[in-house]
């Protein structure tokens, strides 16, 4: 299993080049991936990956080779050649294998082959075509020993011998294998089976009736909700009673001497015990029973080089469970058997709770593994390894490549270590380094990681009387810690720089804590410990490493909060530990500015980096009033290692202070990196008028278009397009090195220098808080009233926040900016709330010994959400806490926990012995809301906040940000105690962390957005295709990258005219989101409705509305029903019933859209008239032209008034308007000859007035335009709104992609690419505008007014106008393969009995 997931990611490589590059096109490019989803549902374990990736190309094979015509050669592009090879029991299977793939990532390809999934020890064997044979060690490349490009060669698996790890490895893989607890299996996936297997089923079922779902009951109950979230876990299939570490290990000298490693007991589904010897050559059955040891074989001989080998040879069963495993594995999708290196946590945790049944391998498991260490002994020394990483060559693609998935793949690994480490640090499992420290100074190391505590020194501001009582025993010895462990650098184990290397937020004002100041001193002096400081460091390292400056190495870094506290978990420096280093401090300083160090060396690194970080080279004044010139803030500190490196740290203010925020008190409040490049770029617009981007203030240029020629292989080549090199050139331009900001202006630091000069560096930070104020946030406020920004809950609005360069800081300010919207006051208000409350449990938490956790959370949520309205001895205790309460006046004596080592006078904080939180009541808790929320945000909390807090939405926000999982059944927010103890199951680790992000692949991406807006499909689909392909080899599937990529290939197939190919990606992109993301992430939402918006499109509208369903429930649960993205998908919804002719279902969604809409954005919002046209449209198919004349007239009065009478779009509703008219005359008329009323059917309607259809698209497609865009064409409109809201870097893109559109317009490029709407039905059409416009969900505008689908041509609809004719061609034989099922669902690849059909051939 060694270097699995490298192996996966490698396996991504050639299923990403798959996409790109069949060099045999006879050689189906999914055998590889066949592999993973085999024949017989072989699909090994999670790391089966990204093989995922190409199996999925099945559905989407040929749409690549459309890509492939298109292509020149490009970065990453990988050749794949058919190599043989004979497994160990004489099977032959063929891998499809580039000559850059390692002997590992081969090894990595078989252990996800279900042929070989079982092998974990073997030597693989190269024979070439002149007869030699080659063996193969693991870190050779295929290329370095036969060239495989030629033909004629073959691999042989040969049996190893085991050793006592790998045959551990053996044992663990096997029960891997015969556990489905790894399966991830998507609704999605599971509704698309289902359809298949009902419609196998009716097979002369044309199209039945479409019974109405409950869509519209998650918006009325949405506590009831949290049942739906969690699909049911799989069924396990048992293939063995048990198999378990037989009590006769280990095996005596004796008989090691003859190569016995391991004794295993297995019972099996038959009842037979058997006692397994695993030896250094195979297993046997051994004839040792009772109690004592027989080590010779059985009569019978039973013998295999594999465990399941042996298995399958004693048991029949086995052999029949193991193949259904495999089986079940097959069936699901590739990427739903990927490992995850970065899992999300759920919220939500399974209800009623599954039964903890006996296993004795998991019990093995846990005694065996210790905190973040594989085994026992084994440690990895972190900072050589990701160091190491760093100093790999990158100058050609190839070798960026293998950096960037060394460097991931380490950090992954890094992150996860530090996040089990820290929960033993927390739960007093680690002793600490210098354990005759105060406690609160204690330092620890672990599996060489250096952790160290940060204290939420925010919440020491609260005035006491407000803090809950439990605060008051403790809040000395907190303040007291705070200070962190640099506090005391002559008192520590360590010499100071140790200290310096220990902390991110360390040294900085320190000397003073060893006296005993005053608790005020202390308390300005804790500043250095707090959150923010920890933030910032995170933040200074990540820019540091995104600059990449040769020989400047940063630590890895992350931060981890859990029961309440934040530990810091950081590498070693090298030799830090060590001995007296005092000559190790090369830059910067440990005393607060007093003696300041200085190298020229260093400084020329810290100087180059400065120039990508805009911050200036300036002279400051150290104790003795000496100049020293730095590029850097005076606290950073430059330290050299005993590996000669030179290390950069305590990188807590990289961008300058926020002038808005001055004083001692907000030290640490600098401005976000995206607001200081968005600046610099607003700045040298100001300068290049010409290069200007309009419309942007964001941060959002700077990066957006940097990348319009991605096509270029290096990020850095200079010859980009014009229009969207602005930004970059004003990066990089000499003419932007004059806007470089002085860090350590406004800070107690003296600078040297003119007082011209300080004036001008402190007025040039002070136009950047002025920028931030007049500018960006009045633009944030006009994008988020207008719906161009529309975040959903808490993790979407703080990221779209980050993203405009806004602190959340603002949070409070920009709340009383959109007071007259009520889902956004709801949002900023409830964010501001959640996050004030975030603090209060936080502190419960670090007082609540370890009986007390769950108790204590429930009862922190009944203040919180019911109404606990006395102190009270029981509240939420159930039977057995109470049982145990007498016997804790004793306990809580002893108590060394880590709850108390910030707080030990919480014990005495109830003189009878009872647990502190117990004390708090709701006001107690609200009245600290309210006072942090002014304190931290200025923000007042209304009265009427503890009635909007009683909302599943709020709930959801709460336990996510501090780790807590609940169970997921229906509660009773209304009534005063809601939570039980029980109903508590997790509380995890929430971990911030620097994982490099792969910026090749980000800017392939930028640059596909403008391609696919200037509607050149085939460039746009080659560069995502390219982006992904990167993806995959750098960090796997598992990646939110990934999935844009798979949105926007799904996008540009289904404007190409391949709905089957869209589906493939978006379904790729849902599960990816499902993972990365969360279950319940407005992503994942968007996901749903997008699948569902394209199999709406092949007629499969009883699957789309379980989609749309899933869409309704995911938003009703991240955003509560009040928001206008529930009202959009309404509104698909109801278009869907439409075309179902369920008309009166149909209504019922789109009254409620309307209902919703008033309320949310008043009468007169566009997105009311989108409502109000959708009904008039509606009444008209109905044959109701009175109802649609009155809907349509009040869509004119909206678009006049917010229009005004000569937009396209007001005279386009005057046409329907008309139009309406006329046809209701025509009725009336055919009324009195007495005909039958012939408009019943939309589509005849439709044919007779096209008309209609034009003047549909003119008002509906504006609806996501708010009265901010007043001005636009109809042209413009659809242009300007390219991507979907929330995602941020979607959103910058929309921007660039519109500027790039209107420039292509005028250089007489066909701007509105798609393909032809011959004959599509009327309601596709309205389903499509009103997506397009006024859903989140969807995902481009620019084209998504042509969706191809129609009545009779779901797949094939002839291409786009600027495809060109081979593409079109390509993208048209993806139909049939879509359609050679029959009605088969698309997006779940082949069938099974076609993979069995395959690998028949293949034996």
């Amino acid at each position: 299993m060694a270097g699995k997931s490298k192996g996966g990611r490698n396996k991504g490589k050639a299923q990403g080049a798959s996409q790109a590059v069949s060099a045999e096109p006879e050689v189906p490019v999914t055998d590889e991936p066949e592999v993973v989803n085999p024949e017989n549902g072989v699909v090994s374990e999670p790391p089966a990956a990204d093989g995922g990736a190409a199996d999925v190309e099945k559905g989407n094979g040929d749409v690549a080779v459309a890509a492939q015509s298109a292509k020149k050669p490009v970065e990453g592009e990988l050749h794949l050649y058919p190599v043989p090879v004979k497994t160990q029991s004489g099977e032959k299977l063929e891998l499809q294998l580039s000559p850059e793939d390692s002997v590992i990532d081969v090894k990595q390809f078989l252990l996800d082959a279900p042929e070989t999934c079982f092998y974990t020890c073997y030597n693989l064997i190269l024979h070439t075509k002149d007869g030699s044979i080659h063996q193969l060690e693991d870190y050779n490349e295929i290329s370095e020993i036969a060239d495989i490009t030629s033909g004629g060669c073959s691999l042989e698996m040969v049996a190893g011998i085991y050793d006592e790890r790998s045959i551990r490895l053996h044992l663990r893989r096997v029960r891997e294998l015969l556990s489905l607890s790894t399966l991830h299996v998507s609704l999605s996936t599971s509704l698309a089976l289902q359809q298949d297997s009902a419609q196998g089923k009716s097979a002369d079922g044309g199209k039945t009736a479409i019974h109405e779902l409950d869509g519209l009951n998650f918006l009325e109950d949405t506590t009831g909700a949290l049942t739906y979230l969690l699909a049911s876990a799989p069924a396990e299939i048992k293939c063995v009673d048990s198999i378990t570490s037989s009590s006769f290990n280990p095996p005596p000298s004796y008989r090691r001497l003859h190569g016995d490693l391991i004794y295993i007991d297995v019972v099996t589904l038959e009842g037979n015990e058997y006692c397994i010897t695993g030896s250094s050559k195979s297993f046997y059955v051994n004839c040792s029973s009772g109690s004592i040891l027989d080590p010779r074989p059985s009569k019978q001989v039973l013998e295999a080089s594999t465990l399941v080998g042996l298995l399958q040879k004693i048991s029949a069963k086995f052999k029949k469970g193991f193949r259904e495993v495999l089986d079940h594995r097959a069936s699901a999708h590739p990427f739903e058997n990927v490992q995850s290196l970065l899992p999300v946590t759920s919220w939500l945790g399974a209800y009623p709770v599954p039964e903890h049944k006996r296993d004795a391998a998991r019990a093995e498991d846990s005694v065996v593994l210790s905190y973040g260490t594989e085994l026992i002994g084994m440690q990895r020394d972190w900072n050589e390894e990701l160091q190491s990483c760093r100093e790999f060559p990158h100058g050609n693609p190839q070798e960026r490549i293998l950096r960037g998935r060394a460097l991931y793949k380490v950090t992954c690994d890094f992150v996860d270590a530090a996040v089990k480490g820290a929960v033993g640090v927390i739960n007093r499992c680690i002793p600490p380094i210098n354990p005759t420290d105060p406690e609160c100074f204690h330092m620890y190391v672990h599996n060489n990681i250096f952790f160290s505590f940060a204290v939420d020194s925010d919440y020491e501001h609260i005035s006491k009387d407000h803090k809950p009582d439990c605060q008051n025993g403790s809040s000395r010895s907190i303040k007291a810690c705070s200070t962190d462990v640099g506090a005391k650098p002559d008192k520590n184990h360590v010499d100071s720089n140790a200290v310096a290397n220990s902390k991110p937020e360390e040294l900085h004002g320190v000397s003073d804590n060893s006296s005993d100041a005053s608790a005020e001193a202390q308390l300005a002096d804790s500043e250095q410990a707090t959150y923010a400081s920890a933030n910032n460091d995170l933040k200074g390292t990540k820019a540091y490493q995104e600059a990449d400056i040769s020989g400047l190495y940063n630590l890895a870094m992350a931060i981890i909060d859990y029961r309440g506290h934040r530990v810091v978990a950081q590498s070693i420096i090298p030799g830090i530990l060590q001995g007296d280093k005092s000559d190790s401090l090369l830059y910067g300083s440990v005393d607060n500015g007093k003696k300041i160090s200085w190298n020229e060396s260093f400084h020329s690194k810290v100087v180059e980096a400065a120039k990508r970080l805009h911050l200036k080279e300036h002279v400051v004044l150290d104790g003795s009033a000496n100049p020293v010139k730095l590029a850097a803030t005076v606290e950073c500190k430059g330290i050299v290692g005993s590996d000669d490196r030179h290390y950069i740290l305590d990188l807590m203010r990289v961008t300058p202070r926020d002038s808005n925020y001055i004083g001692q008190e907000n030290r640490f409040c600098v401005l976000r990196p995206e607001l200081v490049a968005s600046f610099v770029e607003a700045e040298s617009t100001k300068q290049f008028p010409k290069q200007k981007v309009p419309d942007t203030p964001e941060e959002s240029n700077v990066q957006v278009a940097s990348t319009s020629d991605a096509t270029a292989t290096s990020v850095e080549e200079d010859d980009k397009s014009e229009e969207s090199s602005a930004p970059r050139a004003a990066e990089n331009d000499d003419s932007s090195a004059e806007i470089l900001f002085n860090p350590n202006v406004f800070t107690e630091y003296k600078l040297a220098g003119s007082p011209e000069e300080i004036a001008a560096d402190e007025e040039l930070v002070k136009k950047a808080g002025t920028y931030l104020l007049d500018i960006v946030i009045p633009k944030f406020v006009q994008d988020l009233c207008s719906l161009n920004v529309s975040p959903t809950d808490g993790q979407t609005l703080t990221d779209v926040l980050h993203l405009h360069g806004i602190n959340v800081r603002y949070l409070g300010k920009i709340a009383g900016m959109i007071k007259h919207l009520p889902h956004l006051w709801d949002l900023f208000s409830a964010e501001i709330i959640v996050r004030s409350a975030k603090h209060v449990i936080k502190e419960i938490l670090r007082q609540s010994p370890d009986h007390d956790i769950g108790p204590a959370i429930a009862h922190f949520l009944n203040c919180f959400v019911g109404k606990v309205l006395v102190a009270s001895t029981k509240g939420s205790l159930g039977s057995t806490q109470l049982k145990t309460q007498k016997g804790q006046e004793n306990s809580q004596t002893h108590k060394s926990t880590k709850g108390q080592k910030l707080s030990h006078g919480a014990a005495s904080a109830s003189g009878k012995g009872l647990s502190a939180y117990l004390h708090l009541t709701s006001d107690k808790i609200w009245s600290s809301i309210k006072e942090f929320a002014k304190r931290k945000y200025q923000f007042e909390v209304p009265d009427d906040a503890r009635v909007g807090a009683k909302r599943v939405a709020v709930l959801r926000n709460l336990c996510q940000k501090v780790g807590i999982t609940i169970a997921a059944r229906k509660y009773d927010l209304e009534a005063s105690t809601p939570f039980q103890p029980s109903d508590i199951l997790n509380l995890q680790p929430v971990v911030k962390h620097s994982v490099p992000t792969c910026t090749d692949a980000k800017n392939l991406m930028e640059a596909g957005k403008i391609r696919m807006a200037e509607g050149t499909l085939n460039e746009a689909y080659a560069l995502f295709s390219e982006a992904f392909s990167l993806l995959q080899q750098i960090t796997g599937p598992m990646h939110k990258d990934a999935a844009n990529c798979c949105r926007y290939l799904a996008l540009v197939l289904y404007h190409a005219g391949d709905t089957a190919g869209a589906i493939v990606q978006q379904h790729r992109e849902l599960i990816i989101n499902e993972r990365c993301l969360g279950l319940d992430h407005p992503d994942t939402a968007h996901s749903y409705g997008n699948m569902a918006l394209f199999y709406h499109g092949l007629n499969q509208t009883e699957l789309a509305l379980h989609h749309m369903s899933r869409t309704l429930l995911l938003l009703s649960l991240a955003s509560g029903p009040d928001h206008p993205d529930v009202a959009a998908t309404q509104i698909n919804v109801a278009m869907m019933y439409q075309d179902a002719n369920n008309m009166n279902t149909a209504l019922r969604y789109l009254q409620e859209a309307l209902m919703k809409n008033e309320r949310l954005l008043g009468p007169d919002h566009i997105q009311t008239a989108v409502c109000y046209h959708a009904l008039a449209i509606a009444f008209s198919c109905m044959g109701a032209y009175k109802l649609s004349i009155q809907h349509e007239k009040k869509t004119y009065d909206i678009l006049v008034k917010q229009l005004g009478d000569d937009d396209s779009r007001t005279k386009d509703s005057e046409n329907w308007l008309n139009t309406f008219k006329v046809r209701e005359q025509q009725v009336n008329a055919q009324k009195q000859k007495g005909q039958a009323n012939p408009s019943s059917t939309a589509i005849d309607f439709l044919k007779a007035n096209p008309a209609f259809l034009q003047a549909m698209k003119a008002v509906v497609t504006q609806s996501g335009d708010g009265s901010a865009n007043v001005n636009r064409s109809l042209n413009a409109a659809v242009i300007g709104e390219g991507v979907p809201r929330v995602r941020g870097v979607d959103e910058r893109a929309a921007r660039a992609t519109a500027e790039a559109r209107k420039k292509a317009a005028a250089r007489g490029l066909n701007v509105r690419n798609g393909p032809a709407t011959s004959n599509a039905s009327e309601l596709h059409q309205i389903l499509n505008l009103i997506n397009s416009a006024a859903s989140a969900s969807a995902t481009s505008a620019t084209a998504d007014a042509q969706k191809p689908a129609s009545e009779g041509q779901a797949v094939n609809n002839g291409p786009a106008p600027n495809v060109t004719t081979r593409e079109a061609k390509d993208a048209d034989t993806n139909g049939p393969s879509a359609k050679s099922g029959g009605n088969a669902p698309v997006g779940l690849g082949t069938s099974l009995e076609s993979k069995k059909q395959k690998s028949k051939q293949k034996s």
